[in-house]
């Protein structure tokens, strides 16, 4: 069974869609998802605490800063703004598929863990997250 999530995202940071998943699994199995992006990743995180995401937003921007960043000079992909080759770095270091074991219709997540699209761009976004249940 598949199908797939379109989450709106505001800008850099991460969109909790823990509750969207879990209202459509089914059954046992594993689920896994996979985000059609090159500049968006997906990540199991904690769900307790917002600092949380603040943080890890904050470490990544100062890991990987804008092309405008003095330096970031040696980038050349920077015609499509100074936060997509940023995005692909990104994206590249952190996971674009998520497996999580479903048991008796729910996910086998952690007390404090959620399901997160990380966006890595500025502008708004629409992405797309395919979930696939076997």
């Amino acid at each position: 069974m598949q199908t797939v999530f379109q989450i709106h995202t505001d800008g850099p940071g991460l969109y909790d869609f823990t509750s969207t998943v879990a209202d459509w699994v089914h059954g046992n199995g594993l689920v896994t998802l996979f985000i059609q992006h090159t500049s968006a990743s997906l990540l199991i995180q904690e769900n307790a605490d917002p600092e949380v995401k603040t943080d890890l937003s904050a470490f990544f921007h100062r890991l990987v800063p804008p092309t405008t960043d003095p330096s970031m000079s040696y980038l050349t992909h920077t015609y499509e703004g100074p936060d997509d080759m940023p995005g692909h770095i990104k994206a590249a270091l952190l996971p674009v598929s998520l497996s999580i074991p479903v048991s008796n219709g729910r996910m086998a997540l952690g007390t404090w863990q959620g399901i997160y699209l990380f966006e890595h761009r500025n502008a708004p976004h629409v992405r797309r997250v395919v979930a696939h249940l076997a």
